[in-house]
């Protein structure tokens, strides 16, 4: 990779990284997620995240331990070293979004509970109802958007 191209991948890493940051996700690890989304085999290990991102051992300790907690990165032993090497899960996306379709089954029951709780009659048993009701709205639509999205990359890549 030539200097400028290394330069371009470092810029987009850092705007990318800052677009995860202002959605919420925490600034190092927005950063470390970026650079492995980046990295032609998405996978790198502790010290070339270090060198790449200019950031210390421990601040990639930090935004690793917290990818491995929402399982956006896996951990793997390099081959033959005691190095671990950290890896995006493959389908990553698709996992995220299945994972928050758990969340979303839980709050929607949980929002009902709380409907039958306040009184179906009362404004707040309205609104949690209401909401209730938009989370069982948006399953329905991950569900169809994602069996979209298996059949487009099915499509693209012949499999």
């Amino acid at each position: 990779m030539t200097t400028t191209n290394d330069e371009a991948v470092s810029r987009f890493v850092e705007r990318f990284a800052a677009e995860l940051t202002e959605a919420g996700m925490q600034r190092m690890a927005s950063r470390v997620f970026a650079a492995l989304l980046a990295s032609e085999t998405a996978s790198m290990t502790s010290a070339e995240l270090a060198e790449q991102l200019r950031i210390s051992p421990a601040a990639v300790s930090g935004a690793v331990r917290y990818l491995t907690q929402v399982n956006m990165v896996g951990r793997e032993r390099d081959p033959g070293t005691r190095r671990d090497r950290y890896v995006l899960h493959n389908e990553l996306w698709y996992e995220t979004f299945t994972r928050r379709d758990q969340l979303l089954t839980r709050w929607e029951q949980l929002l009902r509970d709380g409907s039958d709780v306040l009184g179906p009659d009362t404004a707040a048993g309205v609104r949690t109802a209401e909401t209730a009701e938009f989370f069982a709205f948006l399953q329905e639509e991950m569900h169809g958007m994602m069996d979209r999205w298996r059949a487009r990359r099915a499509g693209r890549t012949g499999s």
